[in-house]
């Protein structure tokens, strides 16, 4: 479990929080590039790390993002005119670039030099793998944009989506590198006795963690020993400073193409989240979307998954328990609920919007999320002593999962050691 004072230091990510310096030394993903793709077009709020900022397209094709209340009198820059290069408030006409800079002022004499002296706060945005990412740390620390396999590969070699979590980041984050509670809150009953990859997690429920410290984060394996066979089920994941994992999907030999998927969980303030979900094939090449919209879809989050509006909100949610079907309980899954990203959120939501760390009594199947926290309490330190956090100067842009069946008597770290434990 963590004290107190530690579970508040990691947990709270507001402006001037310990925590909201590290994730501010990161560029953090603030939209998909789809919610914003018209020149000239209206304005959108957006809501990161505490901070309610309004992003908007100029007319050079630049993304700016700026606080949302005019600096004039705070009224709302959502309703503002994006015009000319710029966005320019109804209210008074003041008009700011995507530097924060204020251009015009249109409600003062032609001869005031009164706009030099205004600025916005304004945050560096800029697009790759169909995010818009956004740097709102000190500008002379400010990191390299991110080159993620998945943010490099070409537009169709991939893709991304995003879903609103009405829960504190960390214990997103936290369900997400938790490998065991796949048996559980993802089994079918129809794969207990299935063979191949689809049985190896509902076969050997409690797998052996091990975690390897990498330039990034760190790798971690979960070994789920197969006893008939002699063999280890072994998945090795990447978890990425300060809130991405990385997984692969499917076994050589066992399926036509090896893809690699994952997750960053970015906190849109102390009580809510934005996941965002890649996936690319392993070999770079084209995806269908119309394939990714089917699995989209089997996850609970396919565009007919939301509720109409621009949150990424789903309907299946807390007010009507996830629309949970206890006869499909007792028949179909463990839990009764329809999509895994469902059944994630209906359990870490139930948490509350911060869980209370205090209360935990973690074992060996938490090593993964220990090793998590130890991590991010290091970042705490490091840039309250000056330091950069790690992972933040790309460190981790060629970090790669795998999983494979392997001999019981192999070790992981040789045979994955090309693919996922050495640094880039």
């Amino acid at each position: 479990m963590l004290t107190k004072e530690n579970n508040e230091t990691i947990s709270r990510i507001g402006p001037g929080t310990p925590m909201g310096e590290v994730m501010r030394r990161y560029w953090m993903p603030a939209m998909l590039s789809e919610e914003l793709e018209e020149i000239d077009g209206p304005p959108k709020r957006v809501r990161l790390l505490g901070e309610d900022l309004v992003a908007w397209r100029d007319s050079e094709g630049k993304i700016g993002l700026m606080q949302n209340s005019c600096p004039h009198r705070g009224a709302s820059m959502f309703f503002g005119r994006n015009e000319e290069a710029g966005l320019r408030c109804v209210y008074h006409g003041w008009k700011f670039d995507i530097t924060g800079a204020c251009v015009d002022m249109p409600n003062e004499p032609a001869e005031s030099n009164f706009k030099h002296k205004i600025k916005a706060t304004a945050y560096p945005a800029e697009e790759r793998g169909g995010v818009i990412w956004a740097y709102m740390g000190p500008a002379d620390k400010q990191p390299p944009l991110p080159g993620y396999e998945w943010a490099r590969l070409p537009k169709g070699h991939s893709f991304i989506s995003k879903t609103f979590e009405d829960c504190n980041w960390l214990q997103a984050l936290e369900g997400g590198i938790d490998s065991s509670h796949s048996s559980f809150a993802h089994r079918t009953f129809s794969n207990d006795k299935a063979t191949g990859l689809r049985s190896f997690r509902n076969r050997s429920t409690a797998p052996r963690l091990e975690v390897v410290t990498t330039p990034w984060g760190y790798t971690y394996a979960s070994l789920r020993h197969l006893q008939e066979e002699n063999q280890d089920y072994v998945r090795c994941y990447q978890f990425v400073m300060p809130f991405q994992q990385m997984r692969a999907g499917g076994i050589e030999g066992m399926v036509d193409r090896v893809w690699v998927n994952g997750h960053l969980w970015v906190p849109i303030d102390d009580y809510n989240t934005y996941a965002y979900n890649f996936q690319y094939a392993r070999d770079g090449g084209p995806m269908d979307k119309q394939q990714w919209l089917n699995n989209e879809h089997g996850a609970g989050r396919g565009p007919q998954d939301f509720l109409p509006g621009p949150d990424y909100k789903l309907i299946a949610n807390s007010s009507n328990d996830w629309q949970i079907d206890r006869t499909m309980q007792k028949n179909i899954n463990f839990t009764g609920i329809t999509g895994t990203n469902t059944q994630d959120f209906a359990l870490q939501v139930t948490m509350g919007p911060v869980y209370d760390r205090t209360k935990e009594h973690l074992g060996s199947a938490d090593t993964a999320i220990i090793a998590a926290r130890r991590l991010l309490l290091k970042a705490v330190a490091d840039v309250q002593a000056g330091h950069d956090p790690q992972g933040n100067r790309g460190e981790g842009d060629y970090a790669r999962p795998a999983e494979n069946v392997i001999g019981g008597d192999v070790l992981w770290t040789e045979f994955f050691a090309k693919e996922v434990v050495t640094a880039s």
